[in-house]
């Protein structure tokens, strides 16, 4: 007998690659653009180094609080149908055989195959059955507050700490020019990163975040530049 064929698959890291790319992004966008727009302004190197601190402080915890409270929404969603679809499986099971024997037709099963399968994953799992085939909750799509939050947060510090570390060794007559150039670099590299480890097109990811955030940059530089003072 061969050996049973080994697959890889990605979609376990869903959860936790969303948070990373979404934090890591937001970190150099913002922190960058927050730097680029402050010396557009014609602000002093102690005011620009401030407000780039500042900028990475506030937002990894503006992270963690947004991904904890959102993704709890989810769970708390997710939690409500769960109980209810155990409510509906004490009160009337049979029923609920019926509807998992709809879905298991409605993808393609006869009516005798669809009604054994039904029969089967009820029998060894009811509520996960109903849960995944009718709700489309499953395992690793489920929504983890602590884990989104924490992720965020740290890599939204992680993203920050780039820009900002330029901003405190870097000659200041070039400063816009070097921690635009090294942001969009290192946009550039998270995109490559996060297409890899998701398994998706590595020009398009580089891509995608490198545009949004030289637009981002720009637009606040352009703000900093028009409505800043000389000081």
């Amino acid at each position: 007998m061969s050996p049973l064929h080994h697959e890889t698959h990605r979609t376990h890291r869903i959860g936790w690659l969303r948070a990373a790319v979404l934090g890591a992004n937001d970190g150099i966008v913002s922190t960058a653009s927050l730097i680029v727009g402050i010396a557009a302004s014609h602000a002093t190197h102690h005011n620009i180094v401030l407000t780039g601190v500042a900028g990475l402080v506030a937002g990894a915890m503006s992270m963690a609080a947004g991904e904890y409270v959102s993704v709890s929404s989810q769970a708390d969603t997710e939690q409500a149908d769960l109980a209810r679809e155990r409510k509906e499986l004490d009160e009337n099971v049979h029923h609920e055989q019926k509807e998992l024997q709809a879905i298991y037709q409605a993808r393609g099963l006869d009516s005798l195959l669809a009604r054994q399968v039904a029969e089967q994953l009820m029998t060894h799992d009811a509520l996960g059955a109903h849960a995944r085939d009718e709700l489309g909750i499953s395992e690793t799509g489920t929504a983890r507050p602590i884990q989104a939050a924490l992720t965020s947060a740290a890599t939204f510090a992680i993203g920050a700490v780039l820009p900002l570390l330029l901003v405190i060794f870097a000659p200041g007559a070039n400063l816009i020019v070097l921690v635009s150039s090294a942001s969009l670099l290192f946009l550039a590299l998270l995109g490559l990163l996060a297409a890899y480890t998701g398994g998706s097109s590595l020009f398009k990811g580089a891509f995608r975040v490198t545009f949004w955030g030289a637009l981002a940059m720009g637009l606040t530089a352009g703000v900093g530049a028009i409505f800043g003072t000389v000081v």
